[in-house]
């Protein structure tokens, strides 16, 4: 079940995706999402990490619309995004919501990890953040909530933990913009 601050930040994440405000979720707005992110890393739409993070989008939607018995290009209204994300993270457990949002770290951690070792450091990190849309003055702080192991990179695991524990109120680091 989830919680007053899990419904609000899955409001705010619907609202944040209904790009054009009509209320629903179609592909188109979680392609336009994911070209928002692309650009503010300054990626061409067309490189391969663009393609990539569209991708991750499009296999999130899919999850997303498939799980709540929608078409598969939707809409999906906002009670079955409510319905269906608060299953993924209450109910589903941390190996379905890390195959269902795994695609979509994956591709933002492409377009930041510009020394190609699979890892964010500190100052990846912060272009992370930037890149969604976070404020660049909590990058710090935030980079040492989310590095668990404490050794100064962060791996998809952590990301990955990082999102949901954002998503249960134990973290206020919105790793997804």
């Amino acid at each position: 079940m989830a919680t007053p601050v899990a419904n609000e930040r899955l409001q705010k994440r619907f609202d944040k995706w209904d790009s054009d405000g009509n209320g629903i979720l179609e592909w188109g707005d979680f392609e336009q999402e994911a070209a928002k992110i692309a650009q503010n890393f300054g990626a061409d739409a067309n490189s391969k990490k663009a393609k990539t993070l569209r991708e991750g989008f499009r296999a999130l939607f899919d999850h997303l619309t498939q799980a709540a018995g929608a078409p598969s290009n939707g809409p999906l209204t906002r009670d079955q995004f409510m319905g269906v994300t608060e299953n993924l993270i209450f109910q589903g457990g941390e190996a379905d919501f890390n195959r269902a949002l795994g695609p979509v770290v994956k591709g933002i951690i492409g377009l930041c990890d510009k020394n190609a070792d699979g890892q964010i450091n500190a100052g990846e990190f912060e272009a992370w953040l930037v890149g969604v849309g976070v404020d660049r003055s909590a990058a710090q702080e935030a980079f040492r909530k989310v590095d668990s192991d404490d050794n100064g990179e962060l791996s998809l695991d952590e990301l990955l933990a990082a999102v949901r524990e954002y998503h249960f109120g134990q973290l206020d680091v919105e790793l997804l913009g």
